[in-house]
């Protein structure tokens, strides 16, 4: 059996405050975190004449390995466009393209595979709509990071626990926090919660989270509310107080985050909490796995731990 639901929420304290956790990176390893929460449909449902499932993303995208996990479960065959794939990614396979690799996954880079089309210019998804999806009838596509529709199944799972928890433990004053790439789980979360979602745009800035926020959703109403970074931090790079931060949470909380989203999560969420009357509400925060991907990340920190400055990300260039 798989366990896709009811983690544990634990209370943690950090930085003079008490926090609660909810622990969805204690879920089944190939399938934690919001991608446990996303691919449940998928996971718990039937698809009879499914042969392949398609998806896109970054060649160390969590996504890569939990639907090269979904593929093997459902005895589907597994294609996944990328761009392209790091020379040194190529030559060393780590974290999820590693295991993604392992797990029989059929990795297409665009511009530099042995199977390169030359009529593609960009826009990965787009190519897979518009010249992959008419030939491949047996087929079920996956958007980049989990963007879709019926994502929100699992999401409302998520936030029906949230809910009896909060019941149960007779707290009525709460905010949700949580990182966000395409801010699907940020979304469905706040659709069915009565409390306030607070996420950060971890992937191209606020504008572009609002613009995903408008494809799942026309109802602002249902829009959590995006937490403004000290600064502008650019998905991928090395950041100093992002690992100073993460390092801090895994010494001091007992607790391992993901290195791309959680660091961001963290700091926005602690600037919040200096700006308001936070003992006014409980905070929850969500975490949502991605640890795998750890495996890549923490090898460039260590590399450069002793700099101050912005690193340009060496696998993903």
């Amino acid at each position: 059996m798989i366990n896709l639901a009811h983690s544990p929420t634990d209370k943690i304290t950090f930085r003079g405050r008490d926090y609660f956790l909810k622990r969805d990176d204690l879920l089944a390893p190939a399938f934690s975190g919001n991608k446990a929460r996303k691919f449940y449909y998928l996971l718990d449902g039937e698809f009879p004449g499914i042969k392949k499932i398609i998806g896109h993303g970054s060649p160390q995208a969590n996504s890569l390995y939990t639907l090269s996990e979904l593929a093997k479960l459902k005895n589907w065959q597994f294609d996944f466009y990328v761009d392209h794939v790091p020379s040194f990614l190529n030559k060393h396979p780590a974290g999820n393209y590693r295991a993604a690799l392992a797990n029989g996954a059929n990795i297409i880079a665009l511009k530099t595979g042995p199977l390169k089309r030359e009529k593609y210019c960009g826009g990965v998804g787009e190519y897979i709509q518009q010249v992959i999806l008419p030939e491949e009838r047996e087929s079920i596509f996956v958007p980049e990071g989990g963007r879709v529709a019926w994502a929100e199944l699992g999401v409302k799972r998520l936030a029906e626990e949230i809910l009896l928890w909060s019941q149960k433990n007779k707290i009525r004053s709460l905010k949700i926090a949580l990182p966000s790439g395409t801010g699907t789980t940020a979304v469905f979360l706040q659709k069915h919660l009565p409390f306030e979602v607070l996420t950060c745009a971890c992937v191209g800035g606020e504008e572009y989270l609002k613009k995903q926020f408008m494809e799942l959703s026309t109802d602002q109403s249902t829009y959590p509310t995006i937490l403004s970074a000290r600064k502008k931090y650019h998905f991928g790079k090395l950041y100093d107080e992002y690992f100073t931060l993460w390092k801090a949470l895994k010494t001091e909380v007992g607790v391992e985050f993901d290195l791309l989203y959680d660091p961001l999560g963290w700091l926005t969420l602690l600037d919040h909490v200096a700006r308001s009357k936070s003992d006014e509400w409980e905070i929850l925060y969500i975490h949502q796995g991605g640890l795998l991907g750890n495996e890549t990340m923490l090898p460039r920190y260590l590399r450069v731990s002793k700099q101050s400055r912005v690193i340009q990300p060496r696998f993903l260039t």
